[in-house]
């Protein structure tokens, strides 16, 4: 198994990558968007927010997406 995270990206510059984390996770469901579910195009995304963001977090956000309640742009 070969483990990675989420590469270096010159928008997050500081140690603290919650605003990272949040970006990946849009960028995920606005490629889902685009490109359909099927589209394998995505998973790189998948791949970055999961390694970057806490279950809870995400688990959360997905929930709000689900009730129509999530405050990111997607």
């Amino acid at each position: 198994i070969e483990l990675k995270t989420a590469p270096a990206d010159f928008r997050f510059p500081t140690t603290n990558q919650t605003r990272h984390c949040f970006t990946r996770y849009i960028e995920f469901h606005r490629c889902l968007a685009a490109k359909g579910e099927e589209s394998n195009q995505c998973e790189k995304f998948a791949k970055y927010y999961r390694s970057l963001c806490p279950g809870e977090w995400i688990d959360k956000w997905n929930e709000q997406r689900e009730n129509g309640t999530f405050p990111g742009p997607l």
